[in-house]
C-alpha cells in the first residue's frame, strides 16, 4: 500500500494505537490513516512493516475516535471541591492567626466576628458549584456525560462543570449573584458595538471573558468540528417570570431550570459522547 489514495497523513483528533508496533498515539499527533483497514500507524512505521498475525484495530471512520483497550474508569470529579478546599484553608488560617494573637479570647473573637468577604466568597462559590453539580450528576445518562472541577493545565484556575451532550459540549460556570442579569448594548452606528453584562446594575462583563477563555481551551481539545457553548448560570439571581435569558458574545446567560432542558433534550447525536468525554477527562484532570 502506498501513501496516496488509500492512505492519508493527518493529525489525529483522538488518541489511538499504531497497528504495526502497538505504540500509543496521542491526540493531535501526526500519523498515517489507512483507509482500507480503517486503522492508524505511526510515522516510524511508514512505509508499513509486514507483521504476521497482527490484526487491525478498526476505526469507526476517518478522524473518528477508535476504541481504547481496557479503558480506565473516568473520574468525573467532585463539584466545588477546589473552592471548598480554598475556603477551608482560609478559614483555618484566620482561626490560627486570631488564636495565636489572642490566646485567651481567640475563641470568643472568632464567635462574634464575621469572616472577611474574601473568605466568604469562596464558601458562596463552593455552594453554587455543589448545588449545580449535584443536579447535573442526577441528570447524567447515556446522552449526558459530566465532568466537574477540572484543572486548567499550567494554571491554578479551573473549569467548574463540563457537560457532553449529543449536540456538543457545554462549559458551565455557576454564579450565586443577587440582582437581575441584563445585557447593555452600546454603540453600533457611529462607533463600535459593545455588549456589557450587568448583574444588579454592576458591570460583570469579565465573567463573560473568563468563560470565553475556557471555551477556547475546550475547543482546542475536542476540535473545531464539535460545537462548544459557554454558559453563565446564575443560581440565585432575580430573574423575571417571563423571558430573561439572553446570549452575549456567544455565551448563554440563564438559570438552572433553563439550563437542564437544554442538556437533556432528546436529539439525534452529532458527536461521539464516549470519546469526547474521555478526551476531556484526560486532558483536564480533577482539580
Amino acid at each position: 500500500m502506498s501513501e496516496g489514495a488509500y492512505e492519508k497523513r493527518m493529525k489525529l483528533r483522538y488518541a489511538g494505537v499504531c497497528r504495526v508496533c502497538d505504540a500509543d498515539l496521542s491526540a493531535r499527533v501526526e500519523a498515517i490513516y489507512e483507509r482500507a483497514t480503517k486503522t492508524v500507524r505511526c510515522l516510524d512505521c511508514s512505509p508499513a512493516k509486514v507483521v504476521e498475525d497482527s490484526p487491525a484495530e478498526p476505526l469507526v471512520e476517518e478522524g473518528a475516535p477508535r476504541p481504547l483497550r481496557n479503558p480506565e474508569p473516568i473520574d468525573p470529579g467532585t463539584p466545588g471541591a477546589s473552592a471548598r478546599r480554598e475556603y477551608e484553608r482560609r478559614q483555618a488560617k484566620r482561626e490560627a492567626r486570631v488564636r495565636e494573637k489572642h490566646p485567651k479570647l481567640g475563641g470568643l473573637i472568632l464567635a462574634v466576628t464575621d469572616e472577611p468577604q474574601s473568605t466568604k466568597a469562596w464558601d458562596t462559590g463552593a455552594i453554587g458549584e455543589e448545588r449545580l453539580g449535584q443536579k447535573l450528576n442526577e441528570l447524567a445518562s447515556d446522552t449526558l456525560r459530566v465532568l466537574h472541577d477540572r484543572r486548567i493545565p499550567a494554571t491554578r484556575a479551573n473549569i467548574d462543570h463540563i457537560a457532553v451532550t449529543p449536540t456538543g459540549v457545554y462549559v458551565i460556570d455557576p454564579k450565586r449573584y443577587s440582582g437581575r442579569p441584563t445585557l447593555k448594548v452600546e454603540g453600533g452606528l457611529l462607533r463600535p458595538r459593545t455588549e456589557k453584562l450587568l448583574v444588579g446594575g454592576r458591570d460583570r462583563t469579565k465573567l463573560v471573558d473568563g468563560v470565553l477563555k475556557q471555551v477556547d481551551l475546550v475547543r482546542g481539545i475536542v476540535g473545531d468540528d464539535v460545537p462548544v457553548t459557554g454558559v453563565l448560570c446564575f443560581i440565585e439571581a432575580n430573574w423575571p417570570l417571563i423571558g430573561g435569558s439572553f446570549t452575549t458574545r456567544g455565551v448563554e446567560i440563564l438559570w438552572p431550570n433553563k439550563l437542564y432542558p437544554r442538556l437533556t433534550a432528546p436529539t439525534p447525536s452529532q458527536v461521539d459522547l464516549d470519546a469526547l468525554h474521555r478526551s476531556l477527562a484526560e486532558a483536564l484532570q480533577p482539580a
